[in-house]
């Protein structure tokens, strides 16, 4: 019988079983994560609890946690060391990690501290930062992501959210406790008395967070912004119990002088306040102004930047708040649900590969920089702060 012979193009070899090659995922290095001790603000939340530390410490990664960083938010150095974490005296060492976690900005000292080309998260507070703030970064070529910036798979600023919840929940706490120190009334509606009337300003996270704590508690609230989408999810979610209004000179003006309590907390950055001190100056003796957005830009003429310290003012005979960081009041609660959404932000990383895969990948990630080595990227900062503007879509792809 005759052998049939078979073209085929290819060579014995060629034909030969070859083993599958699957694609494997470039994972990321490990990277060393510095916390320092916060020095500003009389902060008192930290960026990871020792609960975090340790899974990230089983995952691979080196932390180093400064000497009473965890002080204000009740953990100890011991706690720390415990879950894997090494303890350092040095505010330089833990400055200069590959990754470095804060609340606050570090201050133009410590960006001294800071190694050429680290990773920077922490708040940015636009409000308080200048010019010369961000040179300083830019000489040390650093790649910084802000808080506010954070934004997730669904186009959702998630920090800011989190942050926001707190913010509204205790903006409404603190302003039961100054109202009864300015003129004794209980925040809230009792049985025979008029209920408080309290005025938020801003229908975002923070507003609606701030107003549901207030209808908990028994007030009369009514809430102003320029958004009729978000003041129409607002009335959505609180079941239509709460008036609402565009922001309309006239109509905030009469609803002010009936106010007890005022919360300020309108997201966008403001360039002019919404409400003047002539309208202030109607308000009730002993009535109590949180301006809770005041690190973006003031919502009310009068106030001003306040410290732990001393954490208000009186002017016209009205008691503002202006804490930057008034979640720093709870800072337990606070530090648990930002390092609970640095966990899985940083595990999520380590799972696609590291931060600098991610750059090159996932479009959400270059939102998040407002520098890149030393280059400004947010049009934002750049065109308040008179800086050289860089497109990120240009410099990573």
């Amino acid at each position: 019988m005759s052998s049939t012979n078979i073209f085929t193009p290819f060579s014995e070899q060629e034909l030969m079983p070859q083993e599958e090659k699957l694609e494997v995922i470039r994972k990321g290095k490990q990277f060393s994560i510095g916390v320092p001790k916060e020095t500003c603000l009389n902060e008192r939340r930290t960026c990871l609890t020792p609960d975090a530390v340790q899974v990230l410490v089983a995952n691979g990664h080196q932390i180093i946690v400064e000497s009473g960083a965890g002080e204000g938010s009740f953990f100890t150095d011991l706690q720390y060391s415990e879950s894997g974490a090494k303890i350092t005296d040095d505010p330089k060492e833990a400055f200069q990690q590959d990754l470095v976690l804060k609340v606050n900005p570090p201050t133009t000292d410590e960006i001294e501290f800071l190694k050429p080309c680290t990773y920077l998260i922490s708040a940015l507070q636009i409000n308080l930062r200048d010019q010369e703030y961000f040179k300083k970064l830019s000489e040390k070529k650093i790649n910084a992501i802000a808080f506010e910036f954070i934004v997730d798979e669904y186009k959702q600023l998630s920090l800011v959210r989190l942050i926001g919840e707190i913010a509204g929940n205790i903006s409404i706490l603190y302003a039961a406790e100054l109202l009864a120190l300015s003129n004794g009334l209980m925040l809230g509606g009792i049985t025979g008395v008029r209920p408080t009337e309290v005025v938020v300003l801003g229908a975002g996270i923070v507003g609606e967070f701030a107003t549901k704590a207030a209808l908990g508690l028994g007030a009369s609230v009514k809430v102003f912004d320029n958004s009729l989408s978000k003041l129409r999810r607002l009335h959505m979610m609180v079941d239509g119990r709460v008036p609402t209004s565009i922001i309309d000179p006239k109509e905030l003006s009469k609803s002010l002088k009936r106010a007890d309590v005022v919360i300020g907390a309108l997201s966008k950055i403001s360039l002019t306040p919404i409400v003047t001190e002539e309208m202030v100056s109607k308000m009730k003796k002993g009535s109590v102004i949180i301006d809770v957005t005041i690190d973006n830009g003031k919502v009310i003429e009068t106030s001003e930047l306040t410290d732990m310290e001393n954490p208000y003012v009186i002017k016209h005979g009205v008691i503002h708040c202006g804490l930057p960081n008034l979640t720093s009041k709870m800072p337990r609660t606070t530090t648990k649900a930002i390092s609970n959404f640095f966990l899985s932000y940083l595990l999520n990383y380590d799972e696609e590969g590291g931060f600098d895969n991610m750059l090159v990948r996932k479009n959400e990630m270059k939102q998040t920089l407002y520098m890149y080595k030393g280059r400004h990227t947010k049009k934002l900062i750049c065109d308040r702060f008179n800086l050289t503007y860089h497109d990120i879509n240009l410099l990573i792809f």
